[in-house]
């Protein structure tokens, strides 16, 4: 039986390359909609994972509509094709404050919103948003446990929540909480560690809602998606699911999403018995984590990646008079998110074949706006 990874047309894809199989795809979205129910209000996928317009709608077809950005580009992404809302969960700085507000501007069927942590960043908003007669809605961002942005649950919280009602030029809409740090492989471990680390947050949100009974709480990404989904007050906020890689696959076991994004490579030299070499470099592959953790070879046994330099990568195999210059290799990257923003485009496979390629839009840093 032909493995599901092989691509029959593989003539037609050029290596290193990312390979996207759809079918996949719409497997992990209607996975993710499962495990709230299929209640799509609740879930508020990532873009900064697949970045693609063509990924996006596949989304909104689904009934899914709001979404979570980190960088103005992909929150324009999701707007150019109808999403209904859109949370830039990047604390705005510099220039982006005006970038996000032209947004705002630019595409009123489309409803942006931002995070904040301090009272100066919510004045500078205000300030600008007032300049400009528009509105700016802001969920303010809690600190609970990852220690990377956000502030945490005490009295400067109780003052920023006050300054916002002085601030005629934004809306509160909720609170927002992240915890990608709590990645036990154990999943009863991780979720007594990630209901512990909300607890605090959900009591200050409960008293937060006597003044604002619209207000949301966004909770988690992946990691801990499968923790809040279980509580039906919580917006989730999945990202990577959407395409899979082998290190939460490897960590989050109770999670049964599907490898959607290959990297495809070509051996290109054997220099010497025992070695050879790919066109896989580490400017094709995230690179943030050791050599043993960037990607997992599927039709190759017995093997160490030796090195990456920036258009190679070396393998040492045991096999070594079976592999030929110009043969295929199908890897699952251990962190897509990464990965795919170091390609302009995916090819697209559809019942074993190359059938479309779409463009990986958003991982440019600026678009329009």
């Amino acid at each position: 039986m032909k493995n599901w990874y092989e691509i029959q047309n593989i003539e037609t894809v050029d290596s290193p390359s990312i390979a996207l199989y759809k079918e996949h795809v719409s497997f992990n979205i209607q996975k993710m909609i499962s495990l709230v129910d299929g209640q799509t209000k609740r879930l508020m996928p990532h873009i900064k994972t697949n970045k693609m317009p063509k990924v996006m709608e596949l989304l909104l077809a689904s009934g899914i509509s709001n979404f979570k950005a980190s960088t103005i580009a992909e929150a324009e992404i999701a707007a150019e094709v109808g999403a209904k809302s859109v949370l830039i969960a990047h604390q705005l700085v510099g220039p982006k404050v005006e970038r996000f507000l032209a947004l705002v501007k630019h595409y009123p069927k489309t409803q942006f919103s931002t995070i904040l942590d301090n009272v100066d960043s919510a004045e500078l908003l205000n300030q600008k948003a007032s300049e400009l007669g528009l509105t700016a809605d802001v969920y303010i961002d809690i600190n609970n446990g990852m220690n990377r942005s956000g502030i945490e649950i005490g009295p400067a919280l109780d003052e920023l929540v006050v300054y916002l009602k002085i601030c005629k030029s934004l809306h509160f809409k909720g609170l927002h909480a992240y915890d990608g740090h709590l990645r036990d492989k154990d999943f009863t471990t991780r979720r007594e560690k990630i209901e512990r680390g909300v607890k605090d947050v959900e009591t200050y949100f409960e008293a937060l809602r006597a003044d604002y009974p619209a207000a949301e709480l966004i909770c988690g990404g992946t990691p801990s998606f499968t923790s809040h989904a279980l509580q039906e007050k919580r917006i989730t906020s999945p990202g990577t699911c959407v395409l899979w890689d082998w290190g939460y696959g490897e960590k989050l076991t109770e999670q049964d999403f599907k490898h959607a994004a290959l990297l495809v490579t070509r051996i290109i030299s054997k220099p010497t018995e025992g070695i050879i070499t790919i066109d896989l470099g580490h400017k094709s592959v995230a690179a943030e984590n050791p050599i043993d953790k960037r990607v997992k070879f599927l039709n190759l046994d017995g093997y160490e990646l030796l090195s990456q330099s920036e258009e190679h990568g070396v393998i040492q195999v045991k096999e070594w008079d079976k592999y030929k210059v110009g043969d295929v290799l199908y890897g699952i990257p251990y962190h897509i998110c990464p990965t795919i923003n170091l390609h302009d485009e995916v090819s697209v496979i559809e019942n074993g074949k190359k059938v479309d390629t779409w463009e990986i839009t958003a991982r440019k840093r600026k678009l329009t706006f």
